[in-house]
């Protein structure tokens, strides 16, 4: 993985540099790019020497629900002429932590045992923005096996109030 960073970091602060006067819309279709490469059949094709890299941009973006805009489709040019097609969603993933330390944000992934509503994320979020100092951007993941509570990751940051870590503490507790 460190090697998938270490390739997708100059990228992601060039893309960075050069838009920054529009992040928002930038993201949304670099997210749109990797997530397209994410997928094992695309990345095959893509290595596939016989394949040129017009017939793989072609293919790539005819996959987006929205057509690139001039300054994406230069960079998706880029990215596949330099083989780094790979390297996408990690490039994705560098420049949202590049927009979001500009912004004073960070990502924030819930993991629940349960769906949350609406509601009740909108009351979660205020207070983890509380604990944390900083605005989020929330993404739940069901994981029934918390069984209850929940667990938030923002960065390498940590805040685990499920069953499951109260449990594995108790066990810890009895067994020392």
């Amino acid at each position: 993985m460190a090697e998938l960073a270490t390739i997708a970091r100059p990228y992601a602060e060039a893309l960075f540099e050069t838009c920054r006067g529009d992040l928002p819309a930038t993201q949304g279709w670099l997210d749109a790019i990797a997530a397209a490469a994410d997928t094992p059949q695309l990345l095959q094709f893509a290595a596939n020497p016989k394949v040129g890299a017009a017939n793989v941009f072609r293919l790539l973006t005819s996959v987006l629900p929205q057509p690139l805009p001039e300054r994406g489709a230069n960079f998706l040019r880029t990215v596949i002429e330099n083989d780094r097609l790979a390297a996408l969603p990690e490039v994705a993933r560098q420049f949202r932590d590049l927009a979001n330390a500009q912004n004073g944000r960070s990502d924030a992934r819930i993991y629940s045992a349960f769906p949350i509503a609406p509601g009740e994320l909108a009351d979660l979020k205020a207070v983890l923005e509380k604990r944390f100092g900083r605005q989020l951007e929330t993404q739940v993941q069901v994981d029934p096996e918390l069984i209850g509570g929940v667990r938030v990751v923002v960065g390498d940051e940590v805040l685990d109030t499920s069953v499951k870590a109260r449990l594995q503490q108790m066990k810890s507790a009895l067994t020392a």
